[in-house]
């Protein structure tokens, strides 16, 4: 790779790569449901012939439910850690459907016909908004066309004069067991280090990467859930 591309796993963070985050990840996630994201892609046309691609796909929550109804779905993420687990699990349910690729989004490559959705949950964030716009051109360009990408991350709707009074009121609602959840902690690193973008900022990405947005719902001026349509 060019000496200027950034190292995703880097932008991730090493919790990525400890057995002990990765085995908690998903009680510390809540057990995030994918059955309202599986829902809005077959309300979209998908179908038991269609193929996916879940970026970010952590310990592949969503892959392996996924596959219950879609012919395919490759899981990709950047840490080996997570890919082992997504392997074994989906190993242990028989599910032959789930292909687990080591890559992030600005570095997998897809094998075969071009998927007909992508979906990624809560990672995007973990780039920087140059970098955001190269992944979701690279998105765009792997989708056929009027393929629909699924997009779930923290993404802040408010101004800029309401940050501390939102971030309050988030932190207000925080876990206070770290290996039960996310902390008021864990948000003001979030907050610090990652990089959630504006509403403002992301929709114009999504449309000049060549995207329609065709639904757009928000919680807690924090969490933005996007379908998109590939022009």
């Amino acid at each position: 790779m060019p000496t200027w591309m950034p190292d995703e796993l880097a932008h991730a963070g090493p919790e990525h790569l400890d057995p002990d985050f990765v085995a908690g990840f998903d009680r510390k996630q809540g057990f995030p449901d994918p059955a309202d994201d599986i829902a809005e892609l077959t309300a979209r046309g998908l179908g038991p012939h269609s193929t996916v691609v879940d970026l970010g796909a952590g310990t592949g929550r969503f892959a392996l439910a996924a596959a219950e109804a879609f012919a395919r779905v490759v899981a990709v993420d950047v840490s080996p850690a997570m890919v082992e687990v997504i392997r074994g699990r989906a190993a242990r349910a028989g599910a032959s459907r789930v292909e687990a690729v080591r890559a992030g989004f600005l570095t997998y490559a897809h094998v075969g016909p071009p998927p007909d959705a992508v979906f990624t949950r809560h990672a995007l964030h973990q780039l920087p908004d140059f970098w955001k716009t190269v992944a979701l051109e690279r998105i765009a360009g792997l989708l056929r066309p009027g393929g629909v990408l699924r997009l779930r991350d923290l993404v802040y709707d408010f101004p800029p004069s309401r940050a501390a009074e939102v971030f309050r009121r988030w932190m207000d609602g925080a876990s206070e067991d770290p290996a039960a959840g996310y902390t008021a902690e864990d948000y003001a690193e979030h907050i610090r280090t990652e990089h959630s973008t504006y509403r403002w900022l992301l929709e114009p990405m999504l449309e000049r990467a060549g995207f329609d947005i065709v639904r757009v719902d928000y919680a807690a001026e924090v969490f933005g859930a996007y379908t998109c349509v590939r022009r």
